[in-house]
């Protein structure tokens, strides 16, 4: 179970309070039939792979914002229900509100991992826009460059509100065999079919992604809410880092319940860019 001192400050102290269900989820994830009390519903498709590749301590762990180098094009990311569906003003003008979350729990996990010891860090892309998926400074080509030279590369995102979005599961990259690191996010956070919608950018590039939960309900709620968000970003990546501390061989799996995989692997054929506009 996640520490509690290490989630609250004494600023958070009514966060906290708020966040209590939040920590014991950290521990023990749901059924993916059920919704998780934070994170909200689980991804529900066919899924029948499985991580078995076993990574060192030693292995590099490289953690991506998604959406980080394309705002503005397409496939920028969720914008998030309050502002599409609530006209609540964006977090910040600059960027749609999935990056802006996905870059703010990025750098949590990158220094909770840290913290804990792990060979942790990120990457920001010096531009917010670089039309060129190709070119060397976008998330996919430093993702690609890791990941072929062993290391384990993350993008973490947000998937969309509604009937747009699917729900929280690891998506894993399919230029190598998944890692047990892939296994207990899943066994975490759920589980999508390895070929979602034909075989993602990333994953295609070698880096695997995290979509936390859809950009709705009481998860942007809780996020939004100056009194709560730092404790969410922190439960986030505690959760996020203990999950990769049990791929590594430093936990035990048996502090969550299995998302075990199921028949097989199929889902909807659909092309994407980064990931497409609507789906985190």
């Amino acid at each position: 179970m996640i520490p509690l001192r290490l989630v609250l400050t004494p600023a958070l102290v009514v966060a906290g309070l708020i966040l209590s269900m939040v920590i014991a989820t950290a521990a023990k994830a749901p059924h993916p039939q059920e919704e998780d009390p934070l994170t909200g519903v689980r991804v529900a498709l066919p899924a029948s792979w499985t991580g078995t590749t076993t990574p060192s301590e030693a292995m590099e762990i490289l953690v991506l914002a998604g959406h980080a180098d394309s705002q503005g094009i397409e496939g920028a990311g969720t914008a998030g229900a309050a502002v599409d569906r609530g006209g609540a003003r964006p977090m910040d003008p600059r960027m749609r509100d999935e990056l802006f979350w996905n870059r703010r729990v990025r750098d949590a996990v990158v220094k909770t991992g840290q913290a804990r010891g792990l060979k942790i860090l990120s990457y920001e892309p010096d531009q917010l826009t670089i039309p060129n998926e190709e070119d060397p400074r976008t998330n996919w080509s430093v993702g690609r460059r890791h990941h072929d030279a062993g290391g384990y590369a993350l993008e973490i995102h947000f998937d969309a509100y509604g009937n747009h979005g699917v729900g929280s599961g690891l998506i894993p990259n399919v230029r190598s065999p998944a890692t047990r690191i892939d296994e207990s996010l899943a066994l975490n956070f759920g589980r999508y079919p390895i070929s979602f919608r034909g075989g993602l950018g990333a994953p295609r590039r070698g880096i695997s992604i995290l979509e936390i939960g859809k950009l709705e309900g009481q998860l942007e709620r809780k996020l939004r809410d100056p009194q709560s968000r730092n404790a969410v970003v922190a439960a986030l990546a505690l959760r996020i880092v203990d999950a990769i501390e049990m791929g590594i061989g430093r936990t035990s799996a048996n502090q969550w319940l299995s998302s075990p995989p199921d028949a097989d692997d199929n889902a909807p054929q659909e092309t994407d860019r980064r990931t497409n506009a609507e789906d985190g």
